[in-house]
């Protein structure tokens, strides 16, 4: 399932969420390369957060083959520290960036416009933490590189699960050549998008599997029950009167839930 858009209208322009869009692509390209020739993987080595490497618990001089010809060791540089927060804005390929962009464009409109710019920022930021913190519990001795903003873009999800559960969402379904746009109320498609990421988690925690699979789905965890816990807290209840004001105006009051 895609989201591809939702019947939430905003009040101001979502200049926050536009500006973090610009700076993960900007990223993408100066830094990484867009993906062509060694700059992804280097960058990926060097900014990705690894685990073991805060922890202490991966041996150092540990190379991880990345690619043909390319490992990841582990060391201790003081750079290491700021890896969580580097991270989010580094990406593993064109879908994943794109994947990303689509569902933080999605939700994250609405989200700024109840909390206003600066402080949709700092509550992303801070999403983004707990995502890396609850990655690193759920494998602290792990040497995989992790990067992408789905751990930030998570808490907002859970931000929007709270305060809009019944707003539709437009989702495209995909069944091999069959396209199909169904509305699902937000709840239903967050919940159930929660509940895959700990079924395919649950694993991990029992020792079956690893974190090699290439999606950290407990930092999914982390960041959408950050974001449920810390939305009231970011909310500034003048912006959300001003928002609910302009709904009653255009006859689009039922279109929101959450805001009383």
């Amino acid at each position: 399932m895609i989201p591809l858009s939702d019947d939430n209208p905003t009040v101001r322009p979502a200049v926050m969420t536009m500006l973090i869009l610009v700076a993960i692509a900007a990223v993408w390209v100066i830094v990484e390369g867009a993906g062509f020739g060694d700059r992804l993987v280097r960058a990926v080595c060097t900014l990705g957060m690894v685990p073991g490497e805060l922890t202490g618990l991966a041996p150092l001089g540990f190379a991880l083959p990345i690619a043909p010809g390319l490992e990841c060791a582990v060391d201790d540089q003081p750079i290491n520290w700021l890896t969580p927060l580097f991270s989010m804005f580094l990406h593993g390929g064109w879908e994943h960036l794109l994947g990303n962009a689509l569902f933080l464009w999605v939700f994250g409109n609405n989200i700024e416009d109840v909390m206003g710019a600066p402080r949709f920022l700092l509550f992303y930021l801070i999403c983004g933490l707990a995502a890396a913190g609850a990655h690193v519990l759920a494998g602290p001795a792990s040497p995989i590189p992790t990067v992408g903003a789905s751990g930030a873009i998570s808490g907002v999800m859970g931000a929007y699960f709270v305060l809009f559960p019944r707003v539709r969402v437009r989702m495209l379904f995909i069944f091999v050549i069959f396209f199909r746009v169904i509305p699902l109320p937000a709840w239903l498609v967050l919940l159930w998008w929660l509940a895959l990421q700990v079924l395919i988690g649950l694993p991990q925690l029992a020792g079956v599997g690893d974190l090699a699979g290439g999606v950290a789905v407990w930092a999914h965890v982390g960041g959408f029950v950050a974001g449920a816990l810390f939305i009231r807290v970011f909310v500034r209840p003048d912006l959300v009167e001003e928002r609910r004001a302009m709904l009653l105006r255009r006859g689009l009051l039922a279109a929101e839930s959450g805001l009383r």
